[in-house]
């Protein structure tokens, strides 16, 4: 017999139940902008308008909660100029808080991945001011600009000091 309280499973705790992703649409815009507040305000995200996230919904995966709310999103900008052919970009990842550390995150990046792979794309690149620890862990390595789209390379902020790191795909 036990004397512990139990306590209710948080959804995506069990591990038969994936998060569920899907492509963000334009309706999402105002929880994109929402979900990727906090992290614009920490500094690790740049500032993006609302009406950004509506024109590129089409750029997102998001994972949706049992609620209907985002609790994560990650968008791949395709860019037809790389070193390998076709090259993505992944841009504004973040994920909820209270689902950060739970596997959310590689869930959706491993998502964004297949993604990739069924565009055919030659390889991804992504900017961080963080450490970088998930990209790492799923292939990826500091690579500095070169490699990378070129336009995209002009678009990075140079006051931010953000690290590329860029994965060639099979």
């Amino acid at each position: 017999m036990t004397t512990a309280t139990p306590h209710p499973v948080p959804p995506y705790a069990h591990p038969l139940v994936a998060p569920l992703v899907r492509a963000a649409c334009p309706e999402d815009a105002t929880a994109l902008a929402a979900l990727s507040r906090p992290f614009v305000r920490s500094g690790a995200l740049r500032e993006r308008p609302r009406s950004l996230y509506a024109a590129h919904a089409a750029d997102f995966l998001v994972v949706e909660a049992l609620d209907g709310s985002l609790e994560g999103c990650l968008g791949l900008r395709v860019h037809p100029d790389g070193e390998h052919g076709p090259a993505g970009v992944l841009y504004n990842f973040c994920v909820a808080r209270h689902r950060q550390g739970g596997g959310t995150g590689a869930h959706l990046l491993q998502a964004t991945l297949a993604r990739a792979r069924a565009l055919s794309l030659g390889a991804l690149f992504t900017a961080t001011t963080g450490a970088g620890g998930l990209f790492l862990r799923h292939g990826f390595t500091p690579t500095g600009p070169r490699p990378a789209p070129a336009d995209w390379v002009r678009s990075l902020d140079p006051r931010r000091n953000a690290r590329v790191l860029g994965r060639v795909l099979p």
